[in-house]
C-alpha cells in the first residue's frame, strides 16, 4: 500500500489522547490539572479544533511516559492527511529542469514561459523536433542520468538552438571549391578586428550555414560543426570568450572539421561539439588534433613563432612581439594568443587580446546577450 493510501483516513491527535487518557481511567479534568492548565486549553486538542504544538508534546510526554516525537508525528501525518494534495504538474516540471536548463531557455525566448505543463512540454518536444517525450534526448535517459557527462544536456539544448536557426538561413549549395579559397582569402581580414563581421557573409556565398549563439551557463561550450544533410553544413560558435585570438581559432577549427567532412554520417551528435578549445590536451581523437593543428598554423606561422621563441625567450619584450604581429600580417592579440599557447603563459601581454563580438551582433543568425534570434518555431 502507497503512503498516499496510508494518510487518507489519519485521525487526528487528539483521538489519541482520548484513548490514552480511558486507558489510565482519567477524565479530562485529570489530564488538565496533570498538565497544569485549564481544561478549556485541552479541550479543542481532543475535539480535533486545534494540533499539538511542540510545547504540548512535551507536556504530554511527561504525562504518559511517551516520546514527544510521538505526538509530533501523530500531528504531522494528520495534517498531511489533510493538506491540499500537490498539483501534478509539479513533478512533471522538475523532471524537465532536472534534465535541461528549462527556465534558462525560457529566459532566452527558446520556449515560452507558461503555467500549462502540457504546452511546456509540448514546446521541449518541438524545440527538439519530435513528437514524444520519449524520443527528446536525455529525457529517455533520465534514469540513467549518472551516465552522461554533467554539460551533455546543456550541449544539446545549445546544439538544437543552432540546428534552429540555421534552418531558416538561406544560402546557396555548399562549395567545397569556394570555401578553400575563402579560407585563404581571410588572412587579409585577420589584422583588424571590426574585420570579423564579413565572416557571416564570406560563409554565406560559400554555401555554410554559420550561427552564433551565446553559451548556457557552466556549457563552457566554444563551437560545433555538423552536417544536416552533404549539402548543407553548419558551423556554429558562442564566441564566449569574445577575444580575437579564440575567434580565428575555434573558427578555423571547425570549418577544418567542415573541410574533413567529420561526423557527416552521424548526424546532429552532442559528440561534435567542441568545449575548451582554449586547453591543451594530449589525448584527443585524432580529427580534434588535426583540427587544432591548422587551428593555430592558420592563426600564426608556427614555425616563426618558434623561431621567436628560441630567439627571445624569456626576454619577449612587447616590442619585439608587435613587430613580429606586422611581419606574418596578424593581430597583435593573435600572435599573443599563440604564443601563450606555446609557452603555457596565459598571463601574457593580454591586454592585445581585444574583443570582437561586438562587430558580429545584430545579425539575423546571432542568438543571445539579450536578442534572441528570430526563429519561427
Amino acid at each position: 500500500m502507497s503512503i498516499s493510501a496510508l494518510l487518507t483516513d489519519v485521525p487526528h491527535p487528539g483521538a489519541f489522547i482520548k484513548d490514552e487518557i480511558e486507558a489510565r481511567g482519567w477524565l479530562q479534568r485529570d489530564l488538565a490539572y496533570i498538565l497544569g492548565v485549564k481544561e478549556q486549553a485541552i479541550n479543542p486538542i481532543l475535539s480535533g479544533k486545534r494540533g499539538v504544538s511542540p510545547d504540548m508534546a512535551q507536556a504530554l510526554s511527561k504525562a504518559f511516559d511517551i516520546s514527544a516525537e510521538y505526538f509530533l508525528n501523530l500531528q504531522k501525518a494528520y495534517e498531511l492527511s489533510t493538506a491540499k494534495a500537490a498539483d501534478p504538474s509539479i513533478e512533471r516540471r522538475a523532471f524537465l529542469q532536472s534534465t535541461y536548463p528549462i527556465r534558462e531557455m525560457i529566459k532566452r525566448n527558446w520556449l515560452e514561459e507558461t503555467a500549462d505543463i502540457s504546452l511546456l512540454e509540448a514546446q521541449v518536444m518541438r524545440f527538439f523536433g519530435t513528437n514524444s517525450l520519449d524520443q527528446v534526448p536525455c529525457l529517455d535517459h533520465n534514469s540513467k542520468k549518472s551516465d552522461y557527462s554533467e554539460t551533455t544536456p546543456l550541449q544539446l539544448a545549445w546544439l538544437f538552438r543552432v540546428k534552429q536557426i540555421a534552418t531558416e538561413l538561406v544560402v546557396p549549395a555548399y562549395s567545397e571549391s569556394k570555401l578553400k579559397v575563402a579560407i585563404s582569402e581571410m588572412v587579409r581580414l585577420m589584422v583588424d578586428p571590426e574585420e570579423v563581421r564579413h565572416i557571416p557573409r564570406i560563409l554565406n556565398e560559400c554555401g555554410v550555414r554559420f550561427v552564433i549563439v551565446e553559451t548556457l551557463p557552466k556549457a563552457n561550450i566554444d563551437g560545433v560543426c555538423f552536417w544536416p544533410n552533404a549539402k548543407s553544413p553548419v558551423v556554429g560558435m558562442t564566441c564566449r570568450h569574445d577575444r580575437i585570438d579564440n575567434f580565428w581559432f575555434v573558427l578555423r577549427h571547425e570549418l577544418e572539421h567542415l573541410l574533413n567532412k567529420d561526423g557527416q554520417k552521424e548526424g546532429l551528435s552532442f559528440k561534435m561539439v567542441d568545449m575548451d578549445l582554449d586547453l591543451q590536451h594530449d589525448d584527443l581523437p585524432k580529427e580534434e588534433l588535426r583540427a587544432n593543428q591548422e587551428a593555430a598554423e592558420f592563426c600564426a606561422d608556427q614555425s616563426a613563432l618558434q623561431s621567436f621563441i628560441d630567439r627571445k625567450y624569456p626576454y619577449m619584450s612587447e616590442r619585439d612581439t608587435l613587430g613580429l604581429a606586422r611581419r606574418i600580417q596578424r593581430h597583435p592579440g593573435i600572435v599573443v594568443g599563440q604564443l601563450q599557447r606555446k609557452m603555457g603563459k596565459y598571463d601574457w601581454m593580454t591586454k592585445h587580446k581585444v574583443k570582437i563580438r561586438q562587430f558580429l551582433l545584430g545579425g539575423v543568425a546571432v542568438d543571445g546577450w539579450g536578442t534572441p534570434a528570430p526563429v519561427n518555431l
